[in-house]
């Protein structure tokens, strides 16, 4: 037999064949079913997701908000890790880097909670945060498959302060609910209305008839952790605990399967 037949290695260990442009659906496959495994191992199947800047940070000019987002994360842990044995734990989970997903994974960890961070490879900026805890942290390279990690496990989505970023994330939420491609309703919560108010004219929206009046519905406002609290815990709808391995993965209201 010939020895460079003997030691070339099959192709899924073949590292120069797995980076390369064909294996790049194996790539994207990979950042599904590794996410699906540990979620199924550590049996997380609800999250509360933050998003909000990078940026800020507990002493800049929006500090507040890293302050408040840190305390509201130590509220929801406090509140699902009292809820009745068999009952849903929903798991603070946010973008895994500094700013206000620093300051949501910090805050779950005060609380003694598990919390996760699904961090994305970026040139500036994004390195997974200390806080998150270490078999719930997860790296990605496609921004799509992240999103798809975001929304496939929110039971409600709290959204602060943010750029680009964080305006691409909300969008996405607000239009799968607005499309129904959703099977369950998820509150939207926009913290710091003023912020909000400035810089997301959404009543124009419904002026020039590019979105209906109804769709306004798909989100509210909060201003302190403690009423940001009492909106989660009323908007989301309880389920009855399902014997499943697996996380359950919310289907669209607009098809069969």
């Amino acid at each position: 037999m010939n020895a460079d037949a003997t030691s070339k290695p099959v192709a899924y260990k073949d590292e120069a064949f797995l980076d390369s442009d064909d294996a790049r659906p194996l790539r994207i496959l990979a950042e599904y079913l590794g996410p699906l495994h540990a979620f199924c191992r550590e049996r997380v199947r609800d999250t509360i997701v933050f998003f909000g800047s990078a940026r800020i940070t507990d002493s800049g000019p929006l500090g507040r908000y890293y302050t408040e987002a840190r305390e509201l994360a130590r509220l929801v842990t406090i509140w699902s890790m009292s809820l009745p044995t068999g009952s849903k734990r929903y798991v603070v989970c946010s973008g895994g880097g500094p700013g206000i997903m620093e300051a949501a994974n910090r805050g779950a960890a005060d609380a003694g909670g598990r919390t996760i961070g699904l961090n994305i490879g970026l040139p500036h900026e994004q390195r997974p945060n200390p806080y998150i805890t270490p078999e719930l942290s997860f790296e990605f390279h496609y921004f799509f498959m992240r999103k798809l990690w975001f929304a496939h496990l929110a039971r409600a989505l709290v959204v602060f302060p943010g750029g680009f970023g964080t305006l691409d994330e909300l969008m996405e939420v607000l239009t799968l609910a607005q499309t129904q491609k959703l099977a369950r309703r998820i509150p939207v919560l926009l913290y710091g209305s003023a912020y909000w108010s400035e810089i997301i004219n959404f009543d124009a929206l419904v002026r020039h008839e590019t979105i209906s009046a109804e769709d306004l519905s798909l989100f509210e406002y909060a201003d302190d952790p403690h009423t940001a609290l009492g909106l989660l815990q009323a908007g989301i709808d309880e389920e009855p605990e399902q014997d499943q391995e697996q996380p359950a993965m919310a289907r669209s209201r607009t098809a069969k399967g």
